[in-house]
């Protein structure tokens, strides 16, 4: 067992309800992180009071859904979700139950919970109490189900996309009844909000094992976004930079490539992704199936036409697709110190405009000055610009 040290913040609020006589343990994904020796990023602690006896024990507490036995209760800046302990009703949307029962036992509170791995109790003596096991499927690297596992994807279809997520992100493998359970219930993923799906989906993306979004696919748990099951290999995407527009653009460039979506932006915007990144991704996967840059020049012409962004989202992509060091060459462009944006040309529209420039001429004349900087860099000096200007002013009869 490893060494029981949460924060003192939350040691506190443990210390604080079994004073008052009530029981209380850390419970769920805390636990598991401390077993697994990674740093929790959230402390949940669960006990026998009732939300207005919780509330009555912590002045700084906030009621945010004590109809489901939780209240926040606020340390400092710091803060603990506390919840009592409880066993879920009829689940009907294969994501919520309809109501929850609060009940005096901590094994029927662990019960209802997803994998065994997240339902170990912990309490301040820092002896597990573990009745599924938990530890030892920790210990085997297991994700398992509590209890039966086509009734627990059956009440939470989120359950199997999140285990697909831990199997990415801790390393762990998914036991064999619990895969085979995901495969025969992967359909009802199609009743869940898209932005979950996209929340779990992108984890695994930004995962040291995005493959695994392959297994994601070929069980059915992304027909609704992607039609087809058959096995891809995304192997690539590993080595991609830890961007999320990057990362979106080499799983696209991939999956357009194996014919498994006609078109970036629908696919990205199906899943309710943000806009910026949609755009960014999207531009790098159309950019990167023309052929991408090549050269030094190429690359700054790139990015003077579309954007630092773009351009890394086209060099992720390339790289997914062709397994070449696109983003290598493009990051040695960017960190060159050579001008390759308007931002960086040694001359600004006012001394255009003393020239005799105006509106939209004035911009066309930046950007033959930034096409001439390009091609040749040392040029990027206000004098030399500022001499090319006055032959473009001559010849345009100013």
């Amino acid at each position: 067992m490893a060494l029981f040290s949460p924060p003192k913040y939350v040691i506190s609020v443990l210390n604080r309800l079994e004073c008052k006589g009530f029981s209380a343990y850390l419970v769920g994904g805390c636990v598991r992180d401390l077993l697994i020796g990674r740093r929790p990023a959230d402390w949940d602690v669960c006990t026998n009071a009732l939300p207005c006896e919780i509330m009555s024990v912590f002045e700084h507490s906030r009621d945010t859904g004590s109809k489901h036995g939780t209240v926040t209760v606020f340390v400092g800046k710091s803060k603990v979700e506390v919840t009592t302990f409880r066993s879920d009703g009829k689940y009907t949307d294969y994501r919520r139950p309809e109501s929850v029962t609060f009940i005096p036992d901590l094994k029927g509170d662990l019960a209802r919970r997803d994998f065994t791995m997240n339902a170990i109790a912990l309490p301040l003596s820092g002896l597990a109490f573990d009745p599924f096991g938990g530890a030892v499927d920790i210990e085997n690297r297991l994700i398992r189900c509590v209890g039966e596992p086509n009734q627990r994807f059956n009440e939470d279809a989120l359950r199997m996309l999140r285990a697909l997520r831990f199997s990415a992100v801790l390393g762990f493998e998914i036991e064999e009844s619990t895969l085979e359970a995901i495969g025969e219930n992967s359909l009802l993923t199609n009743f869940l909000a898209a932005e979950r799906v996209c929340s779990e989906l992108q984890s695994v993306l930004m995962s040291s094992k995005p493959e695994l979004i392959s297994q994601m696919i070929s069980l059915g748990l992304l027909t609704r976004y992607i039609k087809d099951t058959q096995e891809i290999d995304l192997a690539a995407l590993a080595a991609l930079p830890k961007s999320r527009a990057e990362r979106w653009a080499g799983l696209c460039a991939l999956l357009l490539q194996s014919k498994m979506i006609s078109n970036p932006e629908d696919f990205l915007q199906s899943l309710r992704l943000d806009s910026s990144t949609v755009h960014k991704a999207a531009c790098g996967v159309k950019l990167s199936l023309s052929e991408p840059p090549s050269s030094k020049l190429m690359w700054k012409k790139l990015l003077s036409r579309h954007g630092t962004d773009c351009g890394k989202c086209t060099a992720a992509a390339a790289d997914a697709l062709y397994g070449t060091e696109h983003t290598k060459k493009l990051r040695s462009v960017i960190s060159s110190g050579e001008c390759y944006c308007l931002k960086r040309l040694k001359i600004s529209g006012d001394e255009l405009l003393e020239l005799g420039f105006r509106g939209k001429r004035l911009g066309e004349v930046l950007y033959e000055l930034l096409d001439h900087v390009l091609a040749h860099p040392n040029d990027n000096d206000l004098e030399v610009l500022l001499s090319l200007a006055t032959d473009i002013a001559k010849s345009d009869g100013l």
